[in-house]
């Protein structure tokens, strides 16, 4: 019995011992394999780090000027030549409300584009509905007044280039141009005396009191004759010896009586305009005289071929009558 039982314990032993050592062997295979694992991934940390840590700082600095220790091979040229863009047309029809800067704003140009394109001689007078040109780029249409004008001669005016005005009206730059002929400026501006005539900012009121208008500019029944007439001014009523006042600065270059316009003052201005006063009941200019318009020229009366007191106010425009409500604010 003693026998078989140490035997018994013997095989029990025996068997602890291998399953402990099969234990052994596995825990050495699984660290052999996570030690494995961890060899791997730290060498592909190792691969993939960056060079130097994106902190935001340099590394050894030298001074003066640096120097260049590795030619990359390229480089950034200015370009030779500038593209010159395109010019084309779209058309825009003048809806309630519009006002030729809000056009302008709309399409990127200049409200001197849009008047000088489409000729407009008054920006007051803007019909709804009309059509207007509205060019691509901004600047303004310009006619060839002499003949022997050239590109050079244009660009040096309104201070653009030359080489763009040639480009934009395919034509050389160093042509001679004809009378008549129209050219596109880029980025050029109309005149100040030119948008002041358009704009209606030209003139100031010659009565600064209380007036109204007893007869306006163009066709009328004649209050004398009953017989339809043209009326070349501007009639504004107001109370006998009201101040008249030069409408712009200029020379006054007659004073006098005539049978229609009785006591009258002529002041002549720039760009061709001259002022025409009439029925005054006394004049206070002489001829010669320069005035601008703090300058009081007469008062108003009833002289010549008259109604009532009143002032009649003509403007002419290279000896063409125009409208002064057209050029006055």
């Amino acid at each position: 019995m003693k026998i078989e039982k140490i035997k018994e314990q013997i095989i029990f032993y025996a068997r602890r011992m291998v399953k402990r050592n099969n234990l052994i062997k596995t825990v050495e295979c699984v660290s052999v394999a996570m030690a494995a694992c961890s060899l791997v991934i730290v060498s592909a940390l190792i691969v993939n780090a960056p060079a130097q840590a994106e902190n935001g700082q340099g590394g050894f600095e030298t001074p003066g000027m640096p120097v260049v220790t590795k030619n990359t091979g390229t480089s950034l040229q200015p370009s030779e030549t500038s593209e010159t863009p395109k010019l084309y047309y779209t058309s825009y029809r003048v809806r309630k409300g519009d006002i030729i800067g809000n056009i302008a704003e709309q399409f990127d140009i200049t409200s001197d584009t849009i008047i000088s394109v489409n000729n407009v001689r008054s920006s007051r007078t803007m019909q709804i509905g009309t059509y207007l040109r509205i060019p691509s780029i901004a600047g303004i249409m310009y006619t060839v007044r002499n003949d022997g004008e050239t590109i050079g001669s244009i660009a040096k005016k309104y201070e653009v280039e030359a080489s763009k005005i040639a480009a934009l009206n395919n034509v050389e730059e160093s042509a001679v141009l004809k009378a008549g002929n129209m050219l596109f400026v880029p980025d050029a501006e109309l005149d100040r005396i030119t948008r002041q005539e358009i704009n209606g900012d030209l003139f100031k009121k010659p009565i600064h009191a209380r007036w109204y208008m007893s007869s306006s500019f163009g066709w009328r029944k004649s209050p004398f004759s009953g017989v339809r007439s043209y009326h070349g001014g501007i009639d504004m009523a107001c109370p006998q010896g009201t101040s008249i006042w030069a409408a712009m600065p200029g020379k006054v270059t007659a004073t006098g009586y005539n049978n229609t316009y009785g006591n009258f003052v002529i002041i002549e201005h720039h760009s061709g305009y001259k002022t025409l006063y009439g029925h005054m009941s006394q004049i206070l200019a002489v001829k010669g005289q320069w005035v601008d318009l703090d300058t009081r020229i007469g008062r108003v009366g009833s002289t010549g071929l008259s109604t009532g007191p009143h002032l009649h106010f003509t403007v002419f425009k290279n000896g063409r009558q125009v409208n002064p409500a057209n050029l006055w604010n």
